[in-house]
Formats: C-alpha cells, sequence, structure tokens
C-alpha cells in the first residue's frame, strides 16, 4: 500500500487506493474493486460509500461502473471543506476558555484562589499562565516592563505570542524605558511590533512591572527586582481596575516610541559613509553595485550592512531599510 497522501483531506489510505485505481482503471465493475484491491467486500462498499460522499466518485446507473472525479476539481472542493472544518476546530479551541475554568475549579479547596487571586510559583509557571493569557486575549493587553534590553532567546520566546495576538486584531499597548532604545536587537524587536500594529511609549524610567490581559486578568511579580519568586494573578474586578488606572497614568506621561526615536537618532547620529550605505540597501540589488558605488571592496560593504542589521535589530536587509526608513534614518 502507498503513503496516504490524501490523509490530510480525511481521506484514508484504502479510500485513496479506490480512487486511484479507478483513475487507471474507470471501466472497473464496482463487484470486481474488492477482487482487485485484495480487500474484504464489507471494506469495499464502506469505502466505496465514503467516496461517493467526498465527491470522489459518481456511480453510473445505467451500467453499473464508476466514473472518477477530475482530480484537480476534487481536491478543489476537499481544499474548501477540509479548510472550513479546521476553521470550526480553530473556533471551538479559541472559546474553550472554560474548560481552564473548569478544570481549574477541580482544584477544589486544595488551591483556592482567595477573594480572586492566585500565586504563581516560579518562572516557568509565570511563563505558562503567560502563554495561557496571551493565547485566550481578546481585545487589549496593557503592560509596563522595566528592562532596558532583552536576551535573543526572550525576544525568540516573545515574538510568535505577540504577533499572533496583533495578527488576530489584538491591541498592545506597552510602556518601556528610554534606555531600551540603546540596545540594538531590542530596539529593533519594538519596532518590528510597531510596524505590526502595537503601541508602544517610553518613560525615563520605571520600576513598575505590569500585564493586563483585556481589562480583566492582572499579572504582578512578587518581587519585582527578582521575578523568578513567583507573582499574583488578579482577576477580582476592582484589583484589576486599580492596577489599568496605575496603567493608564503611566501611559498618558510617556512618550511615543516614534518621537523618541527621532530625538535618539537626531542626538548619536550615523556617519556618512553608513547612510550612505542605507540609502544603497535600498537602491540597489547587489552588494557588488552597492561597493562600486561607495568605493570599497565587496567585504568591506557587507561589513557595514552587518552593522547597520545589528544596529538596527533587524532579521534581514528589507526589513534593516524598513526600520531605517521608520526611523527616518533615510
Amino acid at each position: 500500500m502507498a503513503e496516504n497522501e490524501m490523509l490530510v483531506f480525511g481521506v484514508s489510505a484504502v479510500e485513496e487506493d479506490i480512487y486511484r485505481h479507478f483513475l487507471r482503471n474507470p471501466d472497473t465493475p464496482v463487484d470486481d474493486v474488492h477482487l482487485r484491491l485484495h480487500i474484504e467486500p464489507d471494506t469495499a462498499r464502506l469505502c466505496l460509500g465514503r467516496l461517493y460522499e467526498l465527491g470522489l466518485l459518481h456511480p453510473t446507473v445505467t451500467d453499473g461502473r464508476i466514473s472518477p472525479a477530475d482530480p484537480e476539481v476534487a481536491l478543489a472542493r476537499l481544499v474548501d471543506v477540509r479548510l472550513h472544518e479546521l476553521h470550526q476546530e480553530l473556533q471551538r479551541v479559541t472559546r474553550s476558555r472554560h474548560v481552564v475554568d473548569g478544570l481549574r475549579a477541580e482544584l477544589g479547596t486544595r488551591r483556592h484562589s482567595p477573594q480572586g487571586i492566585e500565586q504563581l510559583e516560579g518562572l516557568a509557571e509565570i511563563r505558562d499562565r503567560i502563554d495561557d493569557l496571551a493565547f485566550f486575549a481578546r481585545d487589549e493587553i496593557l503592560s509596563v516592563e522595566p528592562y532596558t534590553r532583552l536576551s535573543p532567546e526572550n525576544i525568540e520566546r516573545s515574538r510568535p505570542l505577540d504577533l499572533r495576538c496583533l495578527r488576530r486584531g489584538v491591541r498592545i499597548r506597552s510602556v518601556v524605558p528610554r534606555k531600551v532604545l540603546e540596545d540594538g536587537p531590542t530596539a529593533g524587536y519594538l519596532w518590528e511590533l510597531v510596524l505590526h500594529g502595537a503601541m508602544i511609549r517610553v518613560v525615563e524610567d520605571t520600576t513598575e512591572r505590569i500585564l493586563v490581559y483585556d481589562r480583566a486578568a492582572a499579572l504582578m511579580p512578587l518581587d519585582p527586582q527578582n521575578t523568578s519568586r513567583g507573582a499574583l494573578l488578579a482577576h477580582k474586578s476592582g484589583i484589576v481596575a486599580n492596577i489599568v488606572a496605575l496603567f493608564e497614568r503611566i501611559w498618558d506621561e510617556a512618550e511615543d516610541l516614534v518621537d523618541a526615536a527621532d530625538g535618539q537618532d537626531q542626538a548619536s547620529g550615523l556617519s556618512e559613509t553608513e547612510q550612505r550605505v542605507l540609502g544603497l540597501m535600498c537602491s540597489v540589488g547587489k552588494d557588488e553595485a552597492g561597493a562600486r558605488e561607495l568605493g570599497v571592496s565587496v567585504r568591506t560593504y557587507r561589513r557595514y550592512v552587518a552593522d547597520l542589521m545589528e544596529m538596527l535589530g533587524a532579521a534581514s536587509r528589507a526589513q534593516a531599510a524598513l526600520l531605517a526608513r521608520e526611523r527616518g534614518w533615510i
């Protein structure tokens, strides 16, 4: 039996073998199928019925033979059906928050959360709950973070969560210290989020750590200086409302990332050569042409490009050019 390539469409291996047989041998009588494929008669009968339902085979009433559907037409229809099924399944999954709540309720008094507050122990449990809260977020995520740089591991962990939320239409508002603009990879990551719709502001300094999901759940560290000690997750409306009010005060006093970056760029500036390289990255296709225009070797030109990409925190040249335009560097 060959590999079941049509399994992704909900077609079993035996059903696929039967369909392929009729594509090769459209004149095979129905009663001979089980003999040709060496399968039980009942199995053949069930598989034929299933293939009729899927529209892959069409019985001919007059002579008792079977006509296979054109593969392109049949598979296009199966793709539509499968995508519809997957969409419905995705909707069921994203609406399944009540399952988590129900399972948590099974813990009963053994892990009772007084006044709507949970205590989370250790970084692993905190990260798991953040993943959970981000996945089920529907409207808005608010955050204040005191970090001045993110490690590459933190960026790679956070990027898919944040971008997935933004693609779903979840609004992200975040406040970070101005010093993050001095770290290329961290600043580049924040600009990537902005390009996908996030709203980010900066403050001179902050010690607050705030994470609020849909204005219904707020996460706060037990010790802001040592997040590994654990965190409190509040669900009680009064507590969450006060934390949201604190966030809004910080947000109102913060400066938009674009305006902050403009001031940062004007203060530091790029060399004339770096500005020319940025322009060439946007206007020429090949490194050889850029190096020739700049009057340097290809190796030197590529080193300039790599340094600028690192400075911007960009993963590709296209992203570097986009981030440079957003910052007003070119």
